[in-house]
């Protein structure tokens, strides 16, 4: 077999794998293809997701739904002011074993391949910051030594965006640290109509696992190994660039509106998750349209709003859509 035969090869299997694990989770989960999507491409490019919405519209569920929907050891963290760094990460205990004291590490729940952190807003700055290291070096260190996270490892955290009382905003540091934010929509009324048939009916949907931690980085080498043309890229980092109000072709409204821009992470999160998109297509090439499609939920929580945006109610995604409307494909 040639290079070029195990590539298609190797895109049919992606492109199978990806439509049965979709179908497996539409078993239950009603509607919200986009936060689906989402949610597959973070997985498939070895990032960790937010999902922002207000309560009862399933995120929980569906961080559920898709950690049945995997052959892989799965964590739930509810996250309260009261939860400390230990209560995630694991600690030092003496143990007695014959007739002698000694430590022994216990590991936290953060020892898993998919970690839902729930309610991540309501822990402390503290606890919070137990998640840094683990979710960029997927690494955990504990007094004078560091444990090894299994592969695949990713966090998928969710937050209520209305009740401010008792939260703690996740600083600059973490938020960056997701490479998707996804905002979860209220369902349409044919949606809500299906939802409450399979949610108060009498059957009961089974969810069987369908992908397993070897496919799973099977995946993520052929999406790393997907070569990028150098345009292509160029139009990446020109979007990533506009973010910055410093920058001397920024539009005018992101000058006024902006604080601060994307990191070069962003970057990293559009080109991985276009080329996810690509290849859910069925090619092994990286497109303009397959940029386009990732930038809101790349770079949306990396911008960090001024004062001026808040009171008027300007949102990162408006600033957005004027950055790609601005921002030309060839240069």
């Amino acid at each position: 077999m040639n290079d070029k035969e195990h590539v298609q090869k190797e895109v049919e299997f992606f492109g199978d794998s990806l439509k049965e694990l979709k179908n497996e989770i539409q078993k239950f989960i009603v509607g919200q293809t986009d936060v689906v999507e989402g949610t597959i491409t973070c997985l498939l490019s070895a990032g960790h997701v937010l999902l922002e919405g207000v309560p009862g519209l399933g995120k929980t569920m569906l961080v559920t739904t898709l950690a049945k929907a995997l052959e892989l050891p799965f964590s739930r963290i509810q996250f309260t002011p009261d939860l400390m760094p230990a209560d995630i990460l694991g600690t030092n205990m003496i143990l007695e074993k014959d007739g002698e004291k000694q430590f022994s590490f216990q590991k936290g729940p953060v020892f898993t391949n998919i970690l839902l952190a729930d309610e991540i807003n309501r822990a402390t700055p503290k606890t919070q910051s137990a998640l840094l290291e683990a979710m960029q070096e997927k690494i955990v260190t504990v007094g004078n030594k560091t444990y090894d996270l299994p592969a695949p490892f990713m966090v998928l955290a969710t937050q209520n965006p209305l009740e401010m009382e008792g939260t703690y905003p996740l600083p600059e540091a973490q938020v960056d640290r997701f490479m998707f934010k996804l905002i979860v929509p209220f369902p349409s009324k044919d949606e809500l109509h299906k939802i409450m048939e399979r949610t108060t009916g009498a059957g009961d949907i089974k969810i069987s696992p369908v992908l397993s931690g070897e496919k799973i980085l099977r995946m993520r080498t052929l999406v790393r190994a997907m070569p990028v043309p150098s345009n292509v890229q160029d139009y990446a980092l020109r979007i990533l660039s506009s973010t910055h109000p410093d920058n001397p072709e920024t539009p005018k409204d992101i000058k006024r509106y902006v604080r601060f821009g994307g990191s070069p992470r962003a970057a990293q999160a559009i080109l991985l998750a276009g080329r996810v998109r690509a290849l859910s297509e069925g090619r092994y090439s990286l497109s303009y349209e397959d940029i386009k499609s990732v930038v809101k939920p790349a770079l949306r929580h990396r911008m960090i709003m001024n004062f001026e945006a808040e009171a008027e109610g300007i949102r990162a995604d408006d600033l957005l859509d004027l950055i790609l409307k601005n921002t030309r494909t060839e240069k």
